[in-house]
């Protein structure tokens, strides 16, 4: 699985364990690349969640991981991007809900919000949750079609 990482200034920290954590599993065959930002840099959260977020759309990654100080910007930047469902969770259920019910394919996450053990916890649940079609399937297309005719209206 190809992942993405992206952070501004107050998600950095918490990006930097997440990297140690994802170098440490060996459940899932995962290779990574941090789209920003580096220590000491300042970036504007909206920047660094649009890269990521086309990054996933274009099909460079799998998934995406955000991270700032609460995750909610970035999620709301990401899912701007057409093609993209990003979800802000800070519990496990949350995380799994947003792979299995609704195909997310970025988490983001607020290091003012949750510890890097609590975030190590949900995102191995994210990780490790695929989307399980059924029921969501139709839920999931209605989202795509709200998308597809509100990019047509503002073309």
């Amino acid at each position: 699985m190809k992942i993405v990482l992206g952070s501004d200034d107050a998600g950095f920290p918490l990006k930097e364990r997440i990297k140690e954590f994802l170098a440490e599993q060996d459940l899932v065959e995962a290779s990574w690349e941090d789209f920003g930002v580096g220590e000491g840099e300042t970036v504007p959260y909206p920047l660094i969640a649009e890269k990521v977020a086309r990054a996933v759309a274009e099909g460079r990654f799998e998934r995406g991981i955000l991270l700032c100080g609460t995750g909610l910007g970035m999620a709301i930047t990401a899912n701007k991007i057409p093609g993209v469902r990003a979800a802000t969770c800070h519990d496990v259920y949350s995380a799994e809900r947003a792979r299995k019910s609704n195909d997310a394919q970025i988490l983001a996450m607020g290091a003012r919000v949750i510890g890097p053990e609590a975030a190590r916890t949900v995102l191995l649940a994210w990780l490790c949750s695929e989307f399980a079609g059924g029921r969501s399937a139709p839920k999931v297309e209605k989202i795509r079609e709200v998308e597809r005719r509100y990019l047509r209206e503002l073309a």
